[in-house]
This record gives structure tokens, C-alpha cells and sequence, in this order.
């Protein structure tokens, strides 16, 4: 049974969260006998119009892997470039998805990021109070390291007396007050989570295309979305 059939109604129903791995930039850059910054430029630059593509078909919410606490280990010129691209992006980008309702957030650790990198952060989230629409960024964002944190938080609070249950831990992420994703979309190729959203991927369907970040459009996103209305999802149940 798909989930239109189970809506009973025949319309097709938009997932409210969908969250995506930005994969493939370096590849796309190098297929084409370019620099890797080319490929993570043009990688940023399709955030937006998925974003946008995304707000347009019903979806409230969208989380973009951006840049792992394992991407670290990359050269430190490729980790240097990509964070000025963010930098510029955030500047030159976000304002216009302000405009269009798009609020922002930040998930992850701020305190090795760039300090200019956290202050364009801090400025675009707090701009956009509007929850029509909330992108979040997954900046130095591990979902082991995400855990782990969550885990000290709610033992500092209340040592000895608050109770450690899922929905203590949940109130502690970075995407606290976020609704779990329903999809969790892999471009690029590749069949695997590569620690990103662990806790909340308990329930998220998956899908993976073998496009490229850069080249993920909204053909390509309607394909994904069409594949997540087919699925029956049961949540441990018939």
C-alpha cells in the first residue's frame, strides 16, 4: 500500500522534513577538469534552488549536510576555501531566502569554525525568525558527536535527579524542536549515512541517486519525492 492509497484521499502529501548528504562536489569539479572549490561552489549554489524547490512543493523543513566533523582531514586550503564560499553564500544568498520565508539554523559545534563563519551564522539565524520554512545547516555536525553532547547536557542539568529517557536526549540536539526527517536523500552514488542525523534517522526513509549534488535538480527531486510517496512506511507496526 503507498502512502496515497493509505491517505485514502488520492493526493499525493509532501514529507515535512527532508534532509540531504551534499555529496559529490569534489567528483563533479574533477570530471570536468576543475579546481575541487569549482565543484563545492556550484555544490552551495544548488542549496537555494532546492530550498526554494522544496518550500514550493509543501515541505517545511530541509537539512543540508554541509561540512562533517570528518571533513577536518580534507587539505586544509579545500577546508579553508569552503568555508569563504559558505561565508560569501551566507552573505550574498541568504538574505533573498529571508525574504522568501526560509528561516535558518545552524546544527553542529561552532567552536572551531571560523569566527567570521559563526558571526554570518548567528546573523542569518537570528534574521529569519520565520518557521514557514527552516533550512538547517549541518556545519562540524557528526551524529556520534551530536549524541554525545546531548548526553552531557542532560546530565548537566539535573545530576542525579533528571530522568535520561529518548525524550530527554531528543530535547538536547542541535535540532531540538525539529521534527525527525521522513526522507534522507544521498546523492552522488554513494549507500551510506556516514554519521549524519543518527538519532534522528530512526524512522527517515532513504534514498539514493546516483546524481551529483551540483546536478540535483528538481527533476531529480521530484523522482526522489514520487519514490518517498510510493513507500508504505509502518514505524514497526503492519
Amino acid at each position: 500500500m503507498t502512502r496515497r492509497e493509505e491517505s485514502g484521499d488520492g493526493e499525493r502529501r509532501p514529507p515535512v522534513h527532508v534532509a540531504f548528504v551534499m555529496d559529490g562536489n569534489g567528483r563533479w569539479a574533477t570530471q570536468r577538469g576543475l579546481p575541487r572549490l569549482a565543484g563545492h561552489r556550484e555544490g552551495i549554489a544548488n542549496v537555494e534552488k532546492i530550498a526554494v524547490a522544496l518550500k514550493k512543493r509543501g515541505v517545511r523543513y530541509m537539512t543540508i549536510y554541509m561540512f562533517s566533523t570528518e571533513n577536518w582531514r580534507r587539505p586544509k586550503d579545500e577546508v579553508d576555501g569552503i568555508f569563504d564560499l559558505l561565508g560569501e553564500w551566507l552573505k550574498r544568498t541568504v538574505p533573498g531566502l529571508i525574504e522568501q520565508g526560509v528561516g535558518i539554523r545552524h546544527y553542529g559545534r561552532p567552536d572551531r569554525l571560523p569566527a567570521e563563519l559563526i558571526l554570518a551564522l548567528q546573523e542569518a539565524s537570528v534574521s529569519s525568525a520565520s518557521d514557514d520554512f527552516v533550512l538547517g545547516l549541518a556545519l562540524d555536525y557528526g551524529g556520534r558527536t551530536e549524541s554525545v553532547d546531548a548526553l552531557r547536557r542532560v546530565v548537566a542539568a539535573s545530576p542525579g535527579e533528571k530522568q535520561i529517557d529518548e525524550a530527554a536526549i531528543a530535547g538536547e540536539l542541535y535540532t531540538a524542536g525539529v521534527p525527525d526527517p521522513d526522507l534522507i536523500v544521498r546523492p552522488g552514488g554513494e549507500l551510506r549515512l556516514s554519521n549524519y542525523l543518527l538519532w534522528q534517522a530512526a524512522y527517515a526513509e532513504l534514498y539514493f541517486s546516483r546524481v551529483l549534488w551540483p546536478d540535483f535538480d528538481e527533476v531529480e527531486l521530484d523522482r526522489t519525492l514520487k519514490a518517498f510517496d510510493e513507500r508504505h512506511r509502518r514505524f514497526g507496526g503492519l
